[in-house]
């Protein structure tokens, strides 16, 4: 899948600033994701590169494996590798299911297959709230739950870990806030450099900025260990940080 360039905020009449559209994962934000969750999640390439590893330590014959807004597909693809036919063990299959209500997100995703016979993949436009998660050995939320109302959050959490076999596990990835305003200051202000040496402009950060406020709403670290804890997960662990972008593993 070619990756166009995001120019989503550089296109906009710069007279328009202060009207800037909420963000949606629309047509426009489908065909440069790629591109622009790269450029502006630092941690999000490599938590997709450890995904293989952190799948084969949850490989489970017949089960089931989740990922909650799927966007584009990477991450389902990055789990199938880690529960692909490996020397020297047992083959398993599996079936892997990716979740989206972006009809423009699964489409695209749809376009890409998965290479590897003992795996069923398939892709479903759903709101993750009415998705229903059973015989699961992974579920994997990378950068999703910030979308979702926060009175929803808990329940959606309660679901997954209840839809999770013994000894499974969530991904959890998300951006997070922080008590301390002096660190969340300079959490931002160093954020905002990353993305000025991705190439985004000081406009384009500030209209993005406006979109996704309200949007996209963080929580600080601690309220996602105590609403894990909660669920019922006896491992709770981030596991990779960068910056404000971080994740955790909870096993149940």
């Amino acid at each position: 899948m070619t990756d166009n360039k995001d120019t989503i905020y550089r296109e906009a009449d710069s007279d328009n600033q202060a009207n800037v559209a909420p963000f949606k994962f629309d047509t426009k934000v489908a065909n440069v994701f790629s591109d622009m969750i790269s450029r502006s999640v630092p941690s999000y390439r490599p938590i997709l590169q450890m995904l293989p590893t952190l799948t084969r330590e949850f490989r489970q014959h017949e089960a089931n494996y989740y990922d909650l807004g799927c966007s584009l597909g990477a991450g389902l693809h990055a789990m199938a590798e880690g529960l692909k036919p490996l020397p020297h063990k047992e083959d398993i299959s599996a079936s892997l299911v990716g979740i989206d209500n972006s009809q423009a997100m699964i489409a695209k995703a749809m376009e890409s297959r998965c290479p590897y016979s003992n795996l069923n993949v398939e892709y479903k436009q759903q709101d993750i709230l009415e998705t229903e998660i059973s015989n699961a050995a992974m579920v994997l939320m990378n950068f999703t739950l910030q979308f979702i109302d926060i009175e929803y959050r808990d329940s959606l959490i309660e679901k997954i870990y209840r839809g999770l076999n013994n000894g499974g596990a969530l991904v959890l990835s998300e951006k997070v806030s922080y008590a301390d305003q002096r660190t969340q200051t300079l959490m931002t202000d160093i954020h905002h450099g990353y993305k000025l040496e991705q190439g985004y402009s000081q406009l384009e950060i500030s209209r993005k900025r406006d979109a996704i406020e309200n949007v996209l709403v963080p929580e600080t670290l601690e309220t996602h260990i105590e609403r894990l804890s909660s669920a019922g997960f006896h491992v709770i662990t981030p596991w990779f940080q960068n910056l404000q972008f971080l994740s955790i593993l909870a096993v149940k």
